[in-house]
Formats: structure tokens, C-alpha cells, sequence
């Protein structure tokens, strides 16, 4: 990077502070002796390889009786009735309070510069290949409602640069993305999800899919040109055979010294069906395939259900190093703090030291990405006196507040964009969280994803016009730029 072009990104900064500181059908599958059954990620038999007889299948071991009756019980319950007026005054209420925070400024918007410098490039086509945004955060994330209403908002304004990482398969019966569909046979295991410790070797969104049988099977339905398969070479790994809409086109073996490893295809822009088979009894570990088009924007969502912050801590940091470098980010949101706000053992500064270790790790792998941190949205808790405010979220954002500011990241605070404190039991009134107090709704988590992308362009608004302030003051006056 130029003296200059350093010199002109620090003023941007600079005067961006200060003005922001003022108020298809799928193909048909090859015939095969052993017909294959799916479920994909929309939690549906792919119509292009289900068998004729309809059989539920899992992408990992079955749940013992005891797990299957829990999670049963942690369905949302049905909040009781509410009249057509009071719903109407509250969803007004909600509008306005959204409306309203908008005056809340994003806080250290300068960090957002670089960012920005980037996507005003892309537009004018000095930059190739798609600006990338990797999403990472917990069950807010993982629906990939918010995510991908804020994905669709990227894309209509920037271009369309493809659905970019998805996880390999279905690791979990509820994952799903808006924009692909994923699926993979019964005979696989996941790793990494809440509960289920393992050995950190997960890839780039934490979540590892391992089989050791032949004739198992993933597969993405998507939209690119390019298309990557994120896998671990290791030794004793086994052969893959990989097909595109049926059509066989090579073979790869994952065997060799314990490493990410990298599978590579270009083909014709358009809808295209990858698919990856076993072809050994030997151990096959994937982490995700990506998909993408040669320019626009990729919002990729890395959440799981369930999360802290501290998760990413316990990924394999070689690993996760190297799948972050490939994806070579623009930008990394992170969004978390929802699950931390039941721990008693937090304190500002613990959480602060924990999450700037974080922030630290994801520097290290992408030192030119911005990071942007959303803090965590107001939530209750159910006790026997009825619905109680969790003061741990007090703790939480200011702690990610902190961290960021001082780890030279952007800040948005989701709670005073909701209202502030006690926010919810209005959203949950209006019918946009659910009666749990805790997760938001479809129009909700639309309203969201608009609010943070309204936030963003606005702060780009800015950085356009100091940027254009100051290339008129070098036309005019170059010597004094360059001193």
C-alpha cells in the first residue's frame, strides 16, 4: 500500500468520525446399485435422490430416548392470547423504537473505513472476485433469517457474488440457508456442536462432518461459477469421488500429512448440483463447500445453536487460521452474547480479556478484514414469579463494547436498537420474538437485518462524501496531500 493511498485511508477515517459524531430443477442423479436416501437442509427428501418409499434419515448417530425427550420439551411454548389492539400498539411501538435508533450511532464507525474502501472499489471494478463477509454468532445466526435478510440487502446493492460457505450436509436437523440446499446420507457424524465436545478440528464455521463407510454422501444445490470443498487431509484418509448434477468429474483422495485441505472447480455460470461420495472404508472428514459467482457480495452465515463467544476458542487454531485465509474476509461480524447472559461467573473484565482474545485470533488469520461486533439483544428468563429480566446482558454489552473499542473494532448495541432494556416483552407482544423471550421471529429478524443494514449504509454515506471531500481538496491542492 502506497504512502498516499495509507495517508488518504487515515483521513477518511478521520473525517468520517466527525461527521458521524454529528447528530432450477436439480438433474437427475446417476443410477446407482444402492439407492441413496437424503434429507436436506430444508428438512425435506431431496426429490432427486430420495428413495420411492419415504424413510427419515439422520446425519448422525441417533439420539438416545432421553436427548429426543429433552429437546421435545425445549419447544417454544404458545405465549398467551393477545387482542388485536394491544398487538397493533405494540407492533407501532416496536416501529417506532427501531425508527428511532437510528439516531444511536454505530460506535467506532472510523474502523468501519477499510470496509468501505473495499466495497466503493468493488463497485467501480478496481477489485476482482467477490467481497466476502463471513457472519459468525449462535441460534440468531444459524436460522439464517437475519442473516439472510442481510445477505439479500448486500446483494441487491452490490451484487450477487453467491451463497460462498455453507457447511457440508445437514450436521444438525434444523440447519438450513435461504439461498442453497444441502443434504447429505444417514452414515455421517457431527462434530462441534453445543454439547458434543471433540477433538477442535472443525473448519472454518466449527462444525465437522466424519464418516468412516463407502458410498456416503454429500451433496450442495447452488448457484456459481467456482465452487471449493473444505475437508482435512490426514493420514489413512480416504477417496472421494466428486460429481457435478450427476455427472462425474474427479476423484481426490484426503490421504497425507494432517492439514486443510482444498478441492478447487470451475465450471459454467448457472445452478449446479456438487455432490461428494466415499469410495473407501477409511476416515473422510468435510467441513463445508463454497459457492461463488466473480464479482458481488457473499454473506456467509457461521452460527450455531447454542453458542458463546468462547466456542471459537476451542477450534483447532491451525486449522481455523487456514480456512479463514482462504475465504480471505472483508469483513467478520461477530454476534454473540445471548447464551453467556445465564452465567454467574462472568465479570466485565473476564468477558472483556476473553472476547479480545477472540477478536485477536480472527486478526491474526485476516489482518485486513474489518470486524464488526453486534451485541446481544434484551432477553428474559421464565421463573415461578413469571418473566425476569437477565442482568447479565448489562454485563455482556458493555464487556463487547470494550473490547471492541479497544481491539479497534466497530460496535453496534442490538438492545438499544430493539429499545433498551426490557425491550422484548413489547417485540414478543407485537409477534416479533417468540413467546420464549429469547429468539425473534421471521419478521422480526427481518426488521433487524434491515436496522443494522440501514446503520451500515449510512456510516457509508458518510465515508462517500469524506472520501469525495478530500479528493476534490487533492485536485485543488495535491502538495498539500502528499506532505
Amino acid at each position: 500500500m502506497s504512502r498516499n493511498l495509507k495517508l488518504a485511508i487515515a483521513v477518511l477515517a478521520g473525517a468520517m468520525f466527525a461527521l458521524a459524531a454529528t447528530p432450477s430443477k436439480p438433474a437427475t442423479a446417476r443410477k446407482s446399485k444402492r439407492k441413496k436416501r437424503y434429507r436436506s437442509s430444508a428438512g425435506k427428501p431431496d426429490p432427486a435422490l430420495a428413495a420411492k418409499k419415504k424413510s427419515p434419515v439422520r446425519t448422525a448417530a441417533k439420539a438416545p430416548a432421553k436427548a429426543v425427550r429433552a429437546a421435545r420439551r425445549r419447544v417454544i411454548p404458545r405465549g398467551p392470547k393477545v387482542s388485536a389492539s394491544v398487538r397493533a400498539e405494540a407492533h407501532d411501538g416496536v416501529y417506532m423504537k427501531i425508527a428511532t435508533g437510528a439516531d444511536i450511532p454505530v460506535e467506532n464507525s472510523a474502523a468501519l473505513v477499510p470496509f468501505f474502501e473495499l466495497l466503493y472499489r468493488h463497485q467501480k471494478g478496481e477489485i476482482p472476485g467477490p467481497v466476502r463477509i463471513l457472519h459468525y454468532g449462535d441460534s440468531h445466526t444459524a436460522a439464517d433469517e437475519w442473516t439472510g435478510d442481510l445477505r439479500d440487502r448486500f446483494q441487491e446493492k452490490f451484487g450477487d457474488g453467491g451463497s460462498g460457505y455453507s457447511f457440508a450436509g445437514r450436521p444438525w436437523n434444523g440447519y438450513r440457508r435461504e439461498d442453497v440446499r444441502t443434504g447429505s446420507t444417514r452414515g455421517w457424524h457431527t462434530d462441534g456442536l453445543v454439547g458434543r465436545p471433540g477433538d477442535g478440528v472443525y473448519g472454518l464455521g466449527g462444525v465437522s462432518m466424519t464418516t468412516r463407510s463407502p458410498h456416503e454422501s454429500v451433496y450442495l444445490l447452488a448457484d456459481g461459477e467456482q465452487f471449493e470443498l473444505f475437508y482435512l487431509q490426514q493420514p489413512g484418509g480416504g477417496s472421494l469421488q466428486i460429481y457435478d448434477n450427476g455427472a462425474p468429474v474427479e476423484q481426490i483422495s484426503t490421504d497425507g500429512e494432517e492439514q486443510p485441505g482444498y478441492y478447487h472447480y470451475e465450471t459454467t455460470p448457472g445452478t449446479h448440483r456438487l455432490e461428494a461420495e466415499t469410495l473407501d472404508r477409511a476416515p473422510v472428514r468435510l467441513f463445508g463447500w463454497t459457492a461463488e459467482n466473480s464479482t458481488g457480495v457473499t454473506y456467509e452465515t457461521l452460527g450455531i445453536n447454542g453458542a458463546q463467544a468462547s466456542i471459537m476458542l476451542d477450534w483447532n487454531e491451525p486449522v481455523l487460521k487456514s480456512n479463514i485465509e482462504r475465504r480471505n474476509p472483508s469483513l467478520v461480524v461477530l454476534a454473540y452474547g445471548t447464551n453467556e447472559a445465564g452465567r454467574k461467573d462472568l465479570t466485565v473484565e473476564s468477558y472483556k480479556e476473553m472476547f479480545k482474545g477472540l477478536i485477536a485470533r480472527i486478526r491474526d488469520a485476516a489482518p485486513t478484514a474489518t470486524i464488526f461486533v453486534i451485541g446481544p439483544p434484551d432477553r428474559y428468563l421464565h421463573t415461578r414469579r413469571g418473566w425476569l429480566e437477565m442482568d447479565k446482558v448489562d454485563l455482556i454489552i458493555e464487556a463487547q463494547r470494550q473490547a471492541a473499542i479497544e481491539s479497534g473494532c466497530a460496535f453496534w448495541d442490538l438492545r438499544a436498537k430493539m429499545g433498551g432494556k426490557g425491550s422484548m416483552q413489547q417485540w414478543v407482544t407485537a409477534g416479533m420474538a417468540q413467546y420464549d423471550h429469547v429468539h425473534f421471529t421471521g419478521t422480526g429478524y427481518k426488521l433487524l437485518g434491515d436496522a443494522v443494514f440501514r446503520d451500515l449504509m449510512s456510516q457509508y454515506d458518510v465515508f462517500l462524501k469524506a472520501r469525495a471531500d478530500i479528493a476534490a481538496q487533492q485536485a485543488e491542492n495535491p502538495q498539500a496531500v502528499n506532505k
